[in-house]
């Protein structure tokens, strides 16, 4: 007996792995029109319904699905209330899993047909062509789901659960409560989902208790309830550490499957006999001989199924018409956190990683973050040149060396981030992606060095009770204003702007360094003038250095984004 439980364990195992390939094979495969369908399909309440429904059936992950929703949500290119129907969407594509499930992995043998597909998704890994690799993929993820299914319910065969005395009286007892027999198979189901974390894994072993008789049509469905209440508990835990925004999308998850739950438990009995009506179910026929059994397991397959599609359909239904209450609702519970100066992690802290090629994604939303708050802590650094009010400078000062801090720090969670997501599969492409980011955020923190230093060098200026001259003052403004716009114009590189130009930062780049070589001269020549102090010329020329290697980080951030040389 232990060893037919560890087979079944195994079974399971191997569904799970075969979801999970085929969905990160199909996601390389699309590369990102799945995320730019996401993004342009969302703008109507119908549009965001059919687009989650659509592309959770595709990927056979509502998890994948609600990933890219929260990803969009916190970029500001959707709102809470686009989002809500993309995620009531991800809960009706994620019952076609049980339907593939109950027509194919109960109703046929298919280990006849899967064989064949191994051999074909090996031929293909062997093309060059990364598509055609992805596609092999998805091939596999597809043949190992079914091969998981097969042999899960012939090993159920082999334990002849339909003649365990011990597992019938089980079931038999806890079903004979009425309602809290319900609530307890309720209860189970979204206990067994959250420590699996996959709620297909276990409707996989609620269809074949119920296909084999031992499990009754009414604790099914109430671990099927379970099951959808279970799956959303997970991503909430989840997103605990994320942004707002994260956490209010996991919510409106979970608020949308608990409603559905409890209106469902005050019919259920009259709502499970519609349903069981409708896909020709007798929930109370006692089947007598051995075709009239296997006819019946069929059966009862469609029924938690037909089920499952009939309580999320119903549930959009009379949802779909109050997002903008439930909008409010979770704003209130879940209120905005007003930190200007919050700069932790935004995108990436929730662990709401469902695969590589997405979380990919996550990271970059990041690492463009990263960049604005680098860019807003140049600016304070010309504030801190025109301060002569000791207090206001040592405030300010701190300030930055506050966000220095914080800049290593980042890159330190970010870089950990992505050593991470490389050890999961990635397409080629996606693994160029990722060195090109790890070179990123080193260069964007030493842009963060660099202006630190820039501080210091103001700082010990300060300390020495001299000051620039006015022609030292405008030269610095000059050398400033080419950094802040070589700075904006990184900015737009790196967030993929229709306005930006990667050449633009080449020649500020120029700009600069024929700057720096002209002040260099004129410092030689103002210092032989004694126009002021050695020391001084020392912190004027310190500044204008600093400006130049910001400039040169600037442009490796530039060149590993668009991953070659800019012409020199």
């Amino acid at each position: 007996m232990t060893l037919m439980i560890l087979k079944m364990i195994g079974c399971l195992a191997l569904l799970m792995f075969g979801m999970k390939t085929m969905s990160e094979g199909l996601q390389k495969l699309t590369g990102g029109h799945l995320r730019a369908v996401l993004g342009t399909m969302t703008k109507h309440r119908a549009g965001g319904l059919l687009t989650g429904t659509f592309v959770t059936a595709a990927v056979q992950s509502s998890t994948a699905t609600t990933v890219m929703t929260v990803s969009f949500v916190n970029a500001g290119l959707l709102t809470l209330k686009q989002a809500i129907p993309v995620i009531m969407g991800a809960n009706i594509g994620t019952t076609a899993t049980a339907w593939i499930m109950s027509v194919f992995g109960f109703q046929f043998n298919m280990s006849s047909f899967v064989w064949p597909f191994f051999g074909l998704a090996i031929a293909l890994s062997y093309v060059r062509k990364n598509s055609v690799k992805s596609f092999a993929e998805f091939i596999f993820g597809f043949s190992f789901m079914f091969l998981g299914l097969t042999t899960l319910r012939e090993n159920a065969v082999a334990m002849d659960l339909s003649h365990n005395k011990a597992v019938i009286e089980f079931f038999a007892t806890c079903g004979n409560w009425g309602m809290l027999s319900t609530l307890l198979f309720l209860l189970l189901g979204g206990i067994l989902t959250m420590c699996v974390q996959s709620s297909a894994a276990i409707m996989a072993i609620t269809l074949l208790l119920c296909s084999s008789g031992v499990l009754p049509i009414y604790q099914g469905i109430a671990l099927v309830m379970g099951e959808n209440i279970g799956t959303t508990v997970t991503s909430n835990l989840a997103a605990l550490s994320a942004s707002t925004q994260a956490r209010r999308a996991a919510l409106a998850h979970m608020l949308f499957n608990v409603f559905g739950v409890v209106w469902v438990l005050i019919i259920f009995h009259p709502f499970v006999n519609m349903v069981c009506h409708f896909v020709g179910f007798d929930p109370n026929f006692v089947p007598q001989t051995e075709e009239e059994i296997a006819h019946a397991g069929v059966r009862v397959t469609y029924a938690l199924s037909g089920f499952h599609t009939a309580f999320n359909l119903c549930n959009v239904a009379l949802l779909i018409w109050f997002i903008k209450p439930m909008e409010k609702l979770i704003c209130k519970i879940i209120k905005e956190k007003e930190d200007p100066e919050d700069f932790s992690i935004k995108f990436i802290s929730g662990g709401l990683m469902s695969t590589a090629e997405l979380s990919l994604f996550e990271a970059r939303k990041e690492i463009n973050l990263f960049a604005e708050r680098t860019l807003k802590m140049f600016r304070f650094v010309p504030e801190l040149l025109r301060l002569k009010d000791e207090a206001a400078f040592a405030k300010l000062f701190a300030r930055i060396e506050k966000y220095e801090g914080i800049s290593d720090k980042l890159e330190m969670e970010i870089g950990e981030y992505l050593n991470k997501v490389s050890e999961g599969h990635l397409s080629p492409e996606s693994k160029t992606k990722l060195q090109c980011m790890l070179k990123e955020i080193s260069e964007i923190e030493s842009i963060g060095d660099a202006c630190y230093n820039m501080a210091r060098v103001l700082n010990r200026k300060f300390k020495c009770g001299e000051d620039y001259t006015k022609e030292q003052y405008c030269r610095i403004d000059g050398m400033m204003k080419f950094c802040d716009q070589m700075l904006t114009q990184m900015l737009l590189v790196v967030e993929n702007r229709p306005d930006a130009d990667p050449k633009a930062v080449q020649a500020f780049e120029f700009e600069i360094n024929d700057y720096r070589k002209m002040l260099k001269e004129l410092n030689v020549n103002d210092l032989n003038a004694q126009r002021y102090s050695y020391q001084m010329g020392v912190h004027y020329m310190d500044l204008i250095n600093d400006c130049e290697k910001l400039g040169d980080y600037v442009v490796n951030v530039v060149e590993a984004h668009v991953n070659h040389r800019l012409s020199k």
